[in-house]
């Protein structure tokens, strides 16, 4: 069985979600997952299983005594690969970690920043307004999450950003021999600046509380407990939220029928955040490692063996949401698993949907007939995260 020509691998026996040609055919692919490969199997460096239906992605994200996290949440990780945190514990850890984090990302927390986030969408989309064109990835859907984030959640000098932005693409997305070189100056800045912190007054903010630390095994947990809590932060606020941000406007430039009903009606705009989330999920397949004997979908597992929770093809299962290929902005019955399942729900989930919403009204009143640039069309990096690389637009200069 396999999906798209373009996608030659047998999909039952022969998966491989690092495969080059996945990005190509990422739509016709997840959707034969689920109408016909409820478990995938990779042969791919240890092997591993891809699940893929809503009803058992579901399951095995809320049964994390059975799927655990521990094992972290890449396949096939390189030599020297290093925890992330919570998204790489279980609980009880899990949890206190979670309490750290959640405040400042929760939905009350980041309401109160509707009015900021909406100032520097506009200065950036200001800044591009008048030209007629631009590479929004590059500039503003790589910009937006970092100004957020590190201006007002995790507070780091702005003047840093430009290398911390480039080794987290790297990690993220780059080839596999380059990730832990990535991973590492990423780790050392955060080390050096938590350490700064560390030895200064609190500033009342979420730093203050990965600094301090969390109980584990009846103490404080170690150091570079903390340094990888940072790292889930920084990761997390970043290249997911950049390809969703991207995406949104992706969409409505290759849909103007739906960039029409937007703009007559734009009380629909949480509908297009929600069915934008569903469709271009950032967050493709984390990993888990079974701790017993199972079943999934009938096919049997063991202790040690590792999965794959197809988040992307989950949200695509018509079990769950009529009409999955559907992008649309009257639809009541938006399931989907985009955001995961469990204890490792998307700690930023609130922040990134603000951040599409104001992006798609924000670029709406501002330049409301765009498109494509002809003899373009986005690259994309798919793999257990993805990632929309560039973005060529154009729209009638003012």
């Amino acid at each position: 069985m396999s999906g798209d020509s373009a996608y030659p691998r047998d999909l039952l026996t022969d998966f491989d979600i690092d495969d080059p040609s996945l990005s190509s055919n990422f739509e016709a692919v997840m959707h034969e997952l689920v109408a016909k490969c409820p478990v995938a199997k990779s042969r791919k460096g240890t092997g591993y299983a891809v699940i893929n239906r809503y009803k058992d992605v579901r399951a095995c994200a809320l049964d994390w005594r059975t799927f655990s996290s521990e094992g972290g949440w890449m396949l096939n990780a390189p030599d020297g690969n290093v925890t992330i945190l919570p998204e790489d514990c279980d609980p009880p850890y899990h949890d206190k970690w979670r309490q750290v984090l959640n405040p400042p990302f929760s939905k009350p927390s980041i309401a109160k920043l509707t009015d900021y986030v909406r100032e520097k969408a506009a200065t950036l989309l200001d800044s591009i307004a008048t030209k007629g064109e631009c590479e929004f990835v590059a500039e503003f859907a790589a910009k937006l999450p970092g100004i957020i984030l590190f201006e007002r959640i995790f507070p780091v000098p702005l003047e840093d950003l430009p290398q911390l932005f480039d080794d987290i693409d790297v990690y993220s997305f780059g080839p596999l021999e380059e990730r832990v070189a990535a991973f590492e100056r990423v780790q050392s800045y955060l080390e050096d600046f938590l350490r700064s912190r560390h030895a200064s007054p609190p500033q009342g903010d979420i730093v203050d509380g990965i600094v301090a630390g969390v109980e584990k095994d009846g103490e404080t947990c170690p150091w570079e407990d903390r340094v990888y809590a940072a790292l889930d932060v920084v990761f997390g606020g970043l290249a997911t939220t950049t390809h969703a941000v991207a995406a949104s406007i992706f969409h409505l430039a290759t849909h103007p029928d739906i960039r029409k009903d937007l703009l007559d009606n734009p009380h629909l705009v949480d509908n297009a955040v929600a069915e934008t989330v569903r469709l271009y999920a950032p967050v493709v397949a984390p990993a888990r490692t079974v701790t017993k004997s199972v079943e999934i979908a009938g096919v049997p597992f063991e202790p040690g063996d590792r999965i794959a929770l197809n988040l992307a093809a989950a949200s695509r299962d018509p079990d769950a949401c009529t009409n999955p290929s559907k992008f649309d902005l009257r639809r009541d019955d938006v399931v989907h698993t985009a955001f995961g399942v469990g204890p490792h729900r998307c700690l930023g989930e609130h922040l990134a949907r603000l951040e599409i919403k104001v992006t798609i009204e924000e670029f709406l009143k501002r330049i409301p007939d765009f498109s494509l640039k002809p003899g373009t069309w986005p690259g994309h990096t798919s793999e257990q995260m993805r990632s929309m690389r560039d973005l060529h637009l154009v729209w009638p200069s003012r």
